[in-house]
């Protein structure tokens, strides 16, 4: 696929490492040696060596030269242990530290957020609170952000469509601030994918044709939004119809610069995003690839539990991507 080569090339043979919390399962080792093989990333497994071990042998996978990090048996334990209790300052003892990161996700965040891996993908076993607290609590968000989010590429017809979702994973009912940051970052997502961002805040009501809370809490998204950037196009509220066909926004909204042509679709809730990209899915034919996680310092990605191998291998990519736009 197109993009993905155009991701390839941008990854290949810099040896960016990638933290995976969960390397005794098969579908993780099925990835990590094909990315391993084809130069895209320097895997970087955590876990008990000798279950990780096994579960490569059942598969007649050659982990040899994969660096394997064991929490209970790492010689740079006490090193991260201290800089744990330092992020957290003062909010967890010693004792709460050693504990915690015997948990590969903490172990394997705490490992990107010392620059000892570029990023880290996990989900495959665990929930995405499993994988977002620790992100949360040691890479944190960057500058301007308050809160992380959740962005879906969607693609149809051999790349002849190329949309983001967002957010569609992470913040149930996020505030016109938040919501005006998750456009930003969507914007910049898509960029990394060469889509031109023209961001859509959607809504039930295009350009007041409804009155309600949640509708002018959209309005007040949008300002704010162009406030921060008001470098990108970003427009709402806008029905999806309005936003996604050009004769539709015509009708409703002749003198907008997004209304038809929109490439970054920004959903007022959780629900309604989650809906929508499922409808998008399973109605419209379209792959979906995420959530990729947007807003924090480093690169975190939560695969979903029903994934397959490539799922894993193709959000790996992302997040190798990603880590050079840190």
């Amino acid at each position: 696929m197109e993009l993905f080569d155009s991701l390839k090339f941008k990854i290949v043979r810099r040896g960016i490492r990638i933290a995976f919390p969960e390397a005794s399962d098969t579908r993780i080792l099925g990835a990590v040696a094909r990315l391993k093989g084809e130069e895209l990333i320097e895997p970087v497994l955590i876990g008990k060596q000798h279950e990780i071990e096994k579960a490569a042998a059942t598969r007649g996978i050659n982990i040899t030269n994969m660096t394997i990090y064991d929490p209970d048996n790492c010689g740079r334990w006490d090193q991260i242990v201290d800089a744990f209790v330092e992020r957290r300052n003062g909010k967890v003892t010693r004792e709460q530290a050693e504990e915690l990161l015997k948990d590969e996700n903490y172990f394997g965040t705490m490992l990107t957020y010392m620059g000892i891996t570029d990023g880290l993908v996990s989900g495959a076993i665990h929930s995405t609170g499993d994988t977002v607290r620790p992100a949360l609590q040691i890479i944190k968000t960057k500058p301007g952000i308050s809160r992380t989010s959740g962005a879906f590429l969607m693609m149809r017809g051999n790349e002849q469509e190329k949309y983001i979702f967002s957010d569609c994973a992470i913040n149930v009912a996020p505030s016109p601030q938040e919501l005006a940051e998750i456009a930003i970052a969507s914007a910049h997502t898509a960029e990394m994918f060469d889509i031109q961002p023209r961001v859509a805040m959607l809504s039930f009501s295009t350009k007041g044709s409804a009155k309600a809370p949640q509708a002018d809490a959209t309005i007040e998204a949008t300002k704010i939004a162009k406030e921060l950037a008001p470098e990108l196009a970003i427009d709402g509220e806008l029905q999806f119809d309005a936003a996604y066909i050009q004769s539709v926004a015509q009708l409703k909204a002749p003198e907008s610069d997004v209304a038809g042509k929109a490439s970054v679709f920004v959903f007022p809730d959780l629900q309604s995003g989650n809906i929508g990209y499922k409808i998008a899915q399973r109605f419209g034919n379209f792959e979906a690839i995420g959530p990729i996680l947007q807003g924090l310092n480093k690169p975190v990605s939560d695969l979903s539990r029903g994934c397959n191998e490539e799922d894993v291998y193709k959000l790996s990519i992302i997040t190798a991507a990603q880590s050079l736009m840190s």
